[in-house]
């Protein structure tokens, strides 16, 4: 009898900590660009290959990841000099259910000075003048240009052309719903990349890639160098920078993965009592909180720049609180009047959003917490 106890008692437990395991960071894709007879940028004297250095930048990378976190699945989209389409690599991470896609590029321009690293998340710049319509559509239009290598590419991208402005202009109405997590690591690369082998830093942006718009998950993606300048070029030459590069987003990867995990692993107030799951609402549209409301905690499941409506299937059924902040509308659900309560409600919404967090709402004031 004691034996089936205990044996039932283990099986609980095991469950309890796989359960657990699904709320963490589990599994990041790292995508290699290019590959195969897409030599990607290449260098003047035709010796080097972008597609060479991301290659073993990514396979750096993901070594460091597997040594450091074990439990963590860690997949590249090629291991190897291969060609492999954008939309296949957007799928090798949908059907991995990634909690986090990195693709690493290497830059090039027409003149030698550009030099220094950049750092993308998907969108487009409110600044009509920027990104989309002028600093980043030499390299947008570089990167997607990719698909042209593919057969019927106008049937697999819904007629996409990346030649053509106009193609980008559907992008506008795109809504993504992992806009504020994408940014949370791709700040996080950015500081850490900053004094690392490529000197200048070039800043975050939000730029249309195509790679990034086919990913379900929290996405990125760096351009480490200009392949086209003297000095980022003699660095990505060196192997020992090359790890110093990868070295640099590892440690992106793992203060990013700390926060993301936080929320897990951060223990309950004693002394709360269980507040039972959110019902089901029908309110008849989001209420912004106002500037004196009270403290409350929350779980935030996306933050996007255009207003939805409540009753949109994206909500599954839950009425959304709305925090606005600058250009975002961040929305959240299972309020609680407590951090404990409203992380009673965690595990069971990020079983339908994966990437939701919790977080403190005062007035209109949002802070994740952990």
């Amino acid at each position: 009898m004691k034996r089936t106890i205990c044996i039932i008692l283990a099986t609980l437990l095991c469950m309890a900590f796989a359960a657990a395991d699904n709320l963490r960071l589990s599994t990041v894709v790292i995508d290699p660009g290019h590959g195969g007879k897409d030599s990607g940028a290449v260098s003047r004297d035709k010796k080097y290959y972008e597609k060479t250095f991301v290659l073993d930048i990514s396979k750096i990378l993901a070594d460091k990841i597997r040594a450091a976190y074990p439990d963590v699945k860690v997949i590249l989209t090629r291991s190897d000099d291969r060609y492999v389409t954008l939309d296949g690599r957007a799928d090798i991470a949908n059907k991995a259910e990634a909690n986090l896609f990195i693709s690493i590029h290497i830059n090039s321009i027409g003149r030698t000075s550009p030099n220094g690293f950049s750092v993308h998340v998907l969108g487009q710049s409110s600044n009509k003048n920027r990104d989309l319509y002028a600093g980043n559509m030499e390299i947008v239009r570089r990167e997607n240009s990719v698909i042209l290598l593919e057969d019927d590419y106008t049937t697999t991208y819904g007629g996409f052309d990346p030649n053509d402005p106009e193609s980008y202009i559907f992008m506008n109405l795109m809504q993504n719903a992992n806009l504020e997590q994408s940014i949370r690591f791709a700040q996080l690369a950015q500081k850490h990349l900053k004094g690392g082998p490529i000197k200048t830093d070039r800043g975050v942006s939000q730029d249309p890639f195509l790679v990034l718009w086919r990913t379900a998950m929290p996405a990125v993606l760096l351009e480490l160098g200009f392949i086209s300048n003297d000095n980022d070029l003699a660095a990505l030459k060196q192997k020992s920078d090359r790890e110093k590069l990868a070295e640099r987003v590892f440690q992106a990867f793992k203060e990013y993965k700390e926060i993301y995990d936080g929320s897990v692993d951060a223990p309950a107030p004693t002394g709360e009592k269980p507040v039972p799951p959110p019902a089901v609402q029908t309110d008849p549209a989001p209420q912004a909180a106002p500037a004196d409301a009270k403290t409350v905690y929350a779980v935030q499941i996306f933050a996007v720049k255009k207003e939805m409506d409540p009753k949109s299937r994206e909500f599954m059924g839950y009425t959304p609180r709305v925090i606005r902040t600058g250009t975002l509308n961040k929305y959240c659900i299972g309020v609680s009047d407590s951090a404990a309560g409203a992380r009673k409600h965690l595990s069971a919404i990020r079983k339908k959003y994966p990437d939701a967090f919790l977080v403190r709402i005062e007035g209109d004031t949002i802070t994740m917490i952990k």
